[in-house]
């Protein structure tokens, strides 16, 4: 019995006192069955808890295994180059991003769920492999968004160096590489979102300060002709169009 089966029975051994006697007719679901391979099989309830704590985990998987970091990000810094900090509102902001992310990560999900999850609701393949299989479109995302450099600096610090293979690339050095190329990737996007903004701010500044107008914010005259600019050029078909399109290779989802 591996080490997280035993910190499985450790907590389901502090939890007997405080349950009540007639639910201990539940017990024996707790079981652990090895095969005839030495392969071993979660019991149901075994697999409940392993699923109920992994829930726990699922906002930050999200956040830091998919397409939302790069999307955020974008959005935010997009509406601080506009000069609207508090519009649209943040609840708007997230609300796009996880709809966007779910877009882009969708030939993923559909990959997890034909080859992962439809198999073990049938019942042809145990939670183990299920999970194996489910991580394996991931990771080939994730490895598809991440640059070398990163990955092998976390490799180098993790003192892992004779990784021959993206499949030997241990998980727990992966999604901190994509995090890292995620932030680089989305600060050169909003840099060149926020260049034209600027321009404008700059001209409107100067235009005021040839006027003599010194005491008047440039920032008040600017935001209507940056407004203006953002929608003539249809901004955030550009700006969605261009998210989506930065996670595709060659005209083809990942994977």
């Amino acid at each position: 019995m591996g080490t997280r089966l035993r910190w499985l029975w450790l907590l389901a051994g502090l939890l007997l006192p405080v349950m009540p006697a007639g639910a201990q007719e539940g017990l024996p679901a707790l079981t652990v069955t090895e095969g005839g391979e030495g392969e071993e099989t979660w019991g149901l309830s075994l697999q409940l808890l392993a699923l109920m704590t992994s829930l726990t985990f699922l906002p930050a998987a999200l956040i830091m295994m998919t397409a939302f970091t790069r999307i955020i990000i974008v959005l935010a810094i997009l509406r601080q180059a506009m000069g609207l900090p508090t519009t649209p509102s943040n609840q708007t902001l997230v609300g796009l991003a996880l709809f966007l992310t779910f877009f882009v990560m969708m030939p993923v999900f559909t990959q997890i769920n034909t080859d992962a999850l439809q198999p073990y609701l049938e019942e042809d393949m145990v939670f183990q492999e299920a999970i194996v299989a489910a991580s394996e479109p991931l990771r080939t995302f994730m490895m598809g968004q991440t640059r070398e450099n990163d990955l092998g600096i976390f490799l180098r610090i993790a003192g892992e160096d004779g990784v021959e293979s993206p499949d030997d690339v241990p998980f727990w050095a992966l999604v901190p590489a994509f995090v890292t190329s995620e932030l680089k990737t989305a600060f050169q996007i909003g840099f060149l979102i926020f260049i034209p903004f600027l321009i404008v701010d700059l001209v409107v500044a100067s235009v005021l300060m040839s006027m003599g107008m010194m005491m008047l914010s440039p920032m008040i005259i600017s935001l209507p002709f940056k407004i203006m600019l953002f929608v003539l050029v249809d901004g955030w078909m550009l700006i969605m169009s261009t998210l989506a399109n930065s996670f595709y290779a060659n005209g083809a989802p990942i994977p």
